[in-house]
């Protein structure tokens, strides 16, 4: 288990590079839960995603050897701007593998922000293997999106900004909603959350038919996901979660849950209704959650994090219009 005084650390590193993005409530959404719903938008981040914060903790500590070859890196397209935008930052050469299918925004994105995109078919061929194989032959450093320490720790600035959060609005934070992918936000967040507040309890959100993390939680070890459905959640279709993160959720998390699809539709039209903001599918599944009161809320204080804004238009028309 890594110290959260770390997450301290790269909080520093992050300073002047990430946006504190703000911990706000909503009056519909209280009233819905009768309880105190905290949101924290990480889609108004740098690049519309908390990726940044995990990318540039790793690539900022690169030797000056080691960043003059570049990175090398695979994502849904979240990750995939963050490690963009990171090496922009840095001066540092970016190529990222990305599934042919994601949104055309990430894609496009990662493009303008200089990264290199390697397209690939997430369902005949594995995006690792294929960035282990450009990173060997770069002699190049591979970036995970989640699997690694620095990764973990620099997502982990999200959830101290949280309880650092809380603590000015001097409200005690009974429990945190986050989504889960590979697991390096919920990671890296539950070990700053109960680092501060031991006594908030910490629940996770995957998608309905990709619930590897549930699966692998309840068996006390990592189970691979299989399923022949699909979900508009591209950002959290992981086959299984990360090593080095299912060591820390296992041991800080409450709980798992899913959402629908259909779910996670009715959050993305609350939170553009009532919040006035673009919240993409794997970032609304937090607030589909409590939407549809998957845990108790009444009476309590819960943070909920809406974790990512990158969503193709015609995709986000298409969602708001069927309500």
């Amino acid at each position: 288990m890594y110290d959260y005084k770390e997450i301290l650390m790269a909080a520093e590193r992050l300073k002047g590079v990430i946006q504190k993005t703000p911990l706000f409530e909503s009056s519909e959404l209280n009233e819905k839960t009768k309880g105190k719903v905290l949101i924290k938008p990480e889609c108004l981040q740098r690049a519309g995603s908390f990726k940044l914060r995990g990318a540039y903790n790793l690539m900022s500590q690169l030797s000056d050897a080691d960043a003059s070859r570049g990175v090398v890196a695979f994502s849904s397209g979240n990750h995939a701007q963050g490690v963009a935008l990171a090496g922009n930052l840095l001066g540092i050469e970016t190529t990222i593998v990305i599934p042919e299918d994601a949104p055309k925004a990430k894609i496009e994105n990662t493009k303008k922000l200089g990264g290199n995109v390697i397209l690939y078919n997430r369902y005949k061929e594995d995006r690792e293997e294929i960035a282990k194989k450009i990173a060997l032959e770069s002699n190049s450093t591979l970036v995970p999106s989640y699997d690694h320490k620095d990764i973990i720790i620099g997502q982990g600035t999200m959830g101290l900004e949280i309880v650092q959060q809380c603590k000015e609005m001097n409200v005690t934070l009974d429990q945190v909603i986050i989504c889960c992918g590979g697991g390096g936000l919920s990671a890296g967040s539950s070990l700053a959350i109960k680092g501060f507040l031991p006594e908030t309890a910490i629940y996770l959100v995957e998608p309905k038919y990709f619930n590897d993390t549930q699966a692998s939680f309840n068996a006390r070890r990592r189970i691979k996901n299989k399923t022949d459905k699909k979900s508009i959640c591209d950002a959290l279709l992981a086959e299984t979660p990360g090593e080095l993160t299912f060591s820390i959720n296992k041991e800080l998390t409450s709980d798992v849950l899913t959402v629908s699809d259909a779910e996670v539709k009715d959050a993305m039209r609350f939170a553009f209704l009532h919040l006035k903001m673009v919240v993409e599918p794997g970032g609304a599944v937090a607030l589909a959650a409590t939407l549809h009161k998957k845990i108790e809320l009444e009476g309590k204080v819960t943070a909920i994090v809406l974790s990512g804004g990158n969503v193709d238009r015609e995709l986000f028309d298409a969602i708001q219009s069927s309500g």
